[in-house]
């Protein structure tokens, strides 16, 4: 019976003493616009945009350097923060810009192959963004011939 009158007497006070001011009276105009802003600005994003998302080196040797670099365009309406690009293939390496790229503007971004492997050969490369998608892919390719010394072991072995 003390616990039951004792939990009446906590409700009761907790009651009183919690609706004692009205909650709309205490938001403030100058909050509630400053809210609205804060969240009309969270939905822009910055887009990436490509003039090209993939790239054919055509026919190289094994063993040759070669490079292409990626053209790209902030077509959204924040600045563009790239956080990281990494390849599929340490054979492949990316060089991108480290400051932001502002709406409208351009970057670019250099993309290193070694000319490693032999025949038919695709690389990716990630890039990390503050993208909505977060995430956005580069493709690059190439035909590689074998040098003369590494197709001829090969049709050495294939004849056995």
């Amino acid at each position: 019976m003390k616990k039951s009158i004792l939990i009446v007497a906590a409700i009761a006070a907790f009651t009183f003493t919690s609706c004692k001011e009205n909650a709309a009276n205490k938001v403030s105009e100058e909050n509630v616009a400053a809210a609205a802003e804060r969240d009309e600005k969270a939905t822009e994003f910055p887009v990436m945009t490509f003039d090209e998302k993939e790239f054919d080196f055509g026919t190289i040797d094994q063993g040759t350097n070669v490079e292409h670099t990626f053209t790209f365009t902030n077509t959204g309406k924040a600045p563009l923060v790239i956080v990281d690009a990494k390849s599929s293939c340490g054979c492949t390496v990316p060089s991108f810009p480290k400051e932001a790229v502002a709406p409208g503007e351009t970057g670019e971004m250099l993309v290193k192959f070694n000319g490693s492997g032999k025949n038919q050969v695709s690389k990716t490369v990630t890039i990390t963004a503050n993208t909505k998608a977060g995430k956005e892919t580069l493709k690059i390719k190439a035909f590689v011939n074998p040098k003369e010394g590494a197709a001829g072991a090969a049709g050495i072995q294939q004849s056995k």
